[in-house]
């Protein structure tokens, strides 16, 4: 197994007096692919947003446990927020492009870095926009809206604008459900090129798609992780009778 970038021990996790998440631990490798499946409110979502404290903004809720990622408790009071977000990209269900030029879009993130030079803001934005596989469709639009591009070119725009941070973590939340089959082709075409740089954890509906784009993979069910281990034995010979009734579709 390559090294381990991200760890949870015993996370659990409340929204009031409801617990969303039970005791997960887990270990998720460097420069791989994980994915979480399990039904709809089953915590695959609020876990992954532990996993660069999005859920911090919501009101009263409470977490026990750690989150490690490079050996770090990110939810240690000496954590800066806004560097953890930095290296820990995250990338919605539905592609929120801001309502500026395609090369503001992407440039945004630099500059809030504190990035002004013309030159290396120009650099960042092409190469963000080459490694998302959308720089020939869009280099000659780059002053035009960003809301003007179709669903499926948004969302690797937003890919895109996660990369000029440089993060080394990305977190994708149902990255394709929106889109039609080409772009979530294309969407899996780029995780599968992404994760040569970057760790990858993935929320996805789509069982197919877990099994397509996945090195690792983990069955949550009623805010319990069930079973986690390497994506082809989790979708052939699960050890769990509840892992293969969901992926068998006998319930979810």
């Amino acid at each position: 197994m390559k090294d381990t970038k991200i760890v949870t021990k015993k996370l659990s996790f409340y929204y009031g007096e409801k617990m969303a998440l039970n005791s997960v631990s887990v270990e998720m490798p460097e420069k791989q692919v994980t994915a979480f499946i399990g039904p709809s409110g089953c915590g695959k979502s609020t876990f992954l947003r532990t996993l660069n404290r999005m859920n911090d903004l919501i009101p009263n809720v409470k977490i026990e446990g750690e989150v490690l990622i490079d050996d770090l408790n990110i939810y240690d009071k000496k954590v800066d927020v806004v560097n953890l977000r930095k290296k820990i990209g995250m990338v919605f269900q539905k592609s929120n492009p801001f309502a500026k030029s395609i090369f503001e879009n992407i440039a945004y993130g630099p500059k809030i870095n504190g990035i002004s030079d013309k030159k290396m803001l120009e650099e960042i934005v092409v190469t963000s926009l080459q490694r998302t596989a959308i720089w020939d469709e869009v280099k000659d639009r780059m002053n035009h809206s960003a809301l003007g591009l179709s669903g499926g070119q948004q969302q690797r725009l937003c890919i895109a604008r996660t990369l000029a941070v440089n993060p080394e973590i990305i977190l994708m939340d149902e990255p394709a459900s929106a889109l039609d089959p080409i772009s979530t082709a294309k969407i899996e075409e780029l995780i599968f090129e992404l994760k040569k740089n970057f760790t990858i954890v993935i929320v996805t509906h789509n069982m197919q798609q877990a099994a397509r784009v996945s090195d690792l993979t983990a069955f949550f069910y009623l805010g319990e992780l069930i079973e986690f281990g390497k994506t082809r034995k989790i979708f052939t010979t699960p050890d769990k009778k509840q892992t293969e009734d969901y992926i068998t579709g006998r319930f979810g």
